[in-house]
């Protein structure tokens, strides 16, 4: 409040306190509101051979991180976080570090929201529908008083000229037409853009779209049911849709360490376990035709960048320092979801929690071992009973007749 002064007929209790109110509003109204929400500022100590995940998880919770510190075979991080996602993380660091993890939170204080968008969307708050909190200005002509939205007030301002008012405060203004909320701005111009003629085209576009010249036949065939979407056949306009390629990804040691053949393997030489393991699954791959990737911990291997290896027909990854399998398996499920269909193998509890919330197939340990051989099996029993052509390879005793057959 500038200016102002009371007339005895016109003016009530409460008139300045409420041209407060809508000055307040108006200014909001001009500028852009920074949505703010509380932080934590938190200490994280895990053991050092998690220290991979602790930092891919506090990324995911849009954590600011300082440099981590390892003491003692302890890594310790700190940082500030929102409220909102690190409420909960608790439970986490405790199953994953079977209890050995601990965190301290305190109040940090109010900060810049990290998913302003998301909120705005879910609560849909327009500040000019808000009746209770009008951002407009009553004036008072011919002894009535009428409203002016907020932004035509300056225009009926009494003291603009005379208190130098645009002088020593213009520059801390936009610009007029940022002063327009941005949907009313995008509703001016589409109004501006759109001719009658075009209007007529759109209108004969929509109420004509759904019409059929009756002289013409049909095209395709109609059938009811799931059959007849699967059995038409794909014409005119319409593409089939490509089917997504197949990723399998298989965390490597956990695989190892759940079967039976490849733990008793990895107590005498875990460079044979794992050879073993990547020589089955070469031939699974062969079976199946996806693309296979096997992922192996490296991230105890100081100075160690992330390594990727062709072992045959599938790929082979050891990770980088600070970096397990599990969180390049979960960074590559966020990454890639959406374009391919990927599986992932591994009998983690919390880890196949994760990989369930990205929306991909999860295969436990004994059901990647189902799953071979069931392929196996397939394949022996497709040879055994495939009938042998002419000029096809025979082998001993197949041209001996059997006693009391011809």
């Amino acid at each position: 409040m500038i200016a102002g002064h009371a007339h005895q007929k016109h003016t009530e209790g409460g008139d300045f306190r409420q041209a407060t109110y809508r000055a307040l509003r108006q200014g909001l109204m001009e500028t852009e509101s920074v949505l703010l929400e509380p932080y934590y500022a938190f200490t994280l100590e895990v053991p050092e051979r998690q220290l991979g995940r602790a930092m891919t998880d506090l990324e995911r919770l849009s954590a600011a991180l300082e440099p981590p510190q390892i003491e003692e075979g302890r890594a310790i991080l700190k940082g500030s976080a929102p409220v909102t996602t690190l409420h909960g993380y608790q439970k986490e660091v405790t199953a994953y570090t079977q209890g050995s993890g601990r965190l301290h939170c305190a109040l940090k204080g109010y900060y810049p929201c990290h998913n302003t968008e998301t909120v705005l969307e879910r609560t849909g708050y327009s500040p000019e529908e808000d009746l209770e909190n009008p951002a407009g200005s009553v004036f008072c002509a011919h002894g009535a008083g009428f409203l002016v939205p907020w932004d035509e007030v300056k225009a009926h301002m009494h003291v603009k000229d005379s208190a130098g008012w645009d002088k020593k405060y213009a520059a801390l203004l936009p610009e007029k037409r940022d002063s327009v909320p941005k949907m009313r701005r995008q509703k001016q111009e589409a109004e501006l853009f759109l001719g009658t003629e075009e209007v007529d085209r759109i209108l004969e576009r929509t109420f004509q779209a759904n019409k059929r010249d009756k002289t013409m036949p049909r095209k395709g065939i109609y059938r009811r049911g799931a059959a007849a979407v699967n059995n038409r056949s794909v014409s005119g306009n319409v593409r089939p849709i490509p089917p997504q390629e197949e990723y399998l990804l298989v965390d490597g040691y956990n695989i190892i360490f759940a079967w039976k053949e490849l733990a008793n393997i990895a107590k005498v030489s875990i460079d044979g376990a794992r050879g073993r393991l990547l020589d089955i699954l070469c031939d699974y791959q062969a079976l199946r035709e996806c693309r296979l990737i096997v992922v192996f911990d490296a991230y105890r291997v100081q100075g160690h960048v992330t390594e990727t290896l062709e072992y045959h027909n599938i790929h082979v990854v050891y990770t980088g320092e600070a970096e397990t399998a599990d969180c390049y398996i979960e960074r590559f499920a966020h990454e890639n979801s959406k374009k391919y269909r990927i599986v992932v193998a591994t009998s983690d509890g919390l880890e196949q929690i994760i990989i369930r919330g990205q929306n991909c197939g999860l295969l436990s340990a004994r059901e990647l071992w189902e799953e071979i051989e069931r392929q196996r099996s397939r394949l022996r029993e497709e040879y055994l009973n495939a009938p042998k052509e002419k000029g096809s390879r025979y082998y001993l005793l197949d041209g001996f007749e059997i006693e009391g057959e011809e």
